[in-house]
């Protein structure tokens, strides 16, 4: 799936709706004021202008610059965060003799010592109508947190509130730090040896590397234990009052996004939810009922998705 084209389409949709949407703004700061609103600093990327916007409710989903942005906010509850970014790398082919025979997504196993974000997979890819195979994923480093962002981005984020929780993993994911290095020294001649395990008569010519995206490991303090902790998924965080609330983590995305909205409306707006709670369970079924103790509904959803699946091809 085109996730661009769908982000595009669903702003296209409340755009019909009366929301006003604004293209091509950079957030630089996130600040409270005195009566509990939001000051929200912005500079618009193709004019350089800079303007404030004052919200009662701020929801940060900036992929890897979620971070900065909720320590800029001071909530407490961000306290202890850190997060350390990795660059997802892959081969990719335009060979239209290649990408015809691969019409499916291949996967094969981890490496021993290897995190779970490194599963390798052959991946046919179709983007506005350009066709490519992609494998991978080999890992890089940037202390960026965007693809775009700043040399300074990682340092920047180390605060006296979540250094210990740094140094913590540092210390503990040892074997997480030896697979980066390793991936980094990789040669060229080695990236290519991987490839042939899938593809053997891969010729080294075909494929170029790519730098595909940017992600921010979440690194958090154990509540239980006080260290620092490394975590592959994604957390919600949300400000004490409900007034914030923002997504980090590694993959916030098609996986992990209708779950993380719905606690979002959970948490945030616990007074408005018993007007939303039916509408919400007509668009999702399954919303707020188990599916391991109603064989029946589970029966439905998985009825329901297979449809949708073949609308979808």
């Amino acid at each position: 799936m085109n996730f661009g084209a769908l982000t595009r389409l669903l702003f296209e949709d409340v755009d019909r709706r009366g929301v006003t949407v604004h293209c091509n703004q950079r957030v630089h700061d996130l600040a409270r004021e005195t009566d509990g609103r939001w000051r929200v600093t912005v500079r618009d990327t193709v004019t350089g202008e800079l303007r404030t916007v004052r919200a009662r409710f701020v929801f940060v989903g900036a992929g890897g610059g979620a971070l900065p942005l909720l320590q800029s906010a001071g909530i407490p509850e961000i306290r202890g965060f850190g997060g350390f970014p990795v660059s997802g790398k892959f081969l990719r082919t335009r060979s239209p003799e290649l990408v015809g025979r691969h019409q499916a997504k291949v996967y094969g196993q981890a490496a021993v010592g290897a995190p779970p974000m490194s599963v390798p997979h052959l991946d046919l890819r179709l983007i506005d109508g350009d066709h490519s195979l992609l494998f991978g994923p080999y890992a890089g480093f940037s202390p960026r947190f965007l693809k775009a962002g700043s040399i300074f981005d990682l340092p920047r984020s180390v605060k006296v509130n979540n250094l210990g929780s740094m140094l913590g993993v540092a210390r503990t994911e040892m074997a997480l730090t030896r697979y980066l290095v390793k991936e980094l020294l990789q040669s060229r001649e080695a990236r290519h040896g991987t490839l042939t395990d899938f593809v053997p008569l891969a010729e080294d010519a075909d494929w170029d590397m790519i730098t595909a995206g940017q992600r921010v490991q979440v690194i958090k303090r154990d509540p239980k234990t006080g260290r620092g902790v490394l975590q592959f998924g994604t957390e919600l965080v949300v400000g004490g009052d409900g007034s914030v609330a923002g997504l980090l983590g590694a993959s916030p995305g098609a996986s992990t996004a209708v779950s993380a909205m719905l606690t979002l409306l959970e948490r945030c707006f616990p007074d408005r939810m018993p007007v939303w709670r039916p509408l919400l369970q007509e668009a999702i079924p399954s919303y707020g009922r188990s599916l391991s103790d109603d064989p029946a509904l589970l029966a439905q959803v998985r009825l329901d998705t297979m449809q949708v699946l073949e609308l979808n091809g």
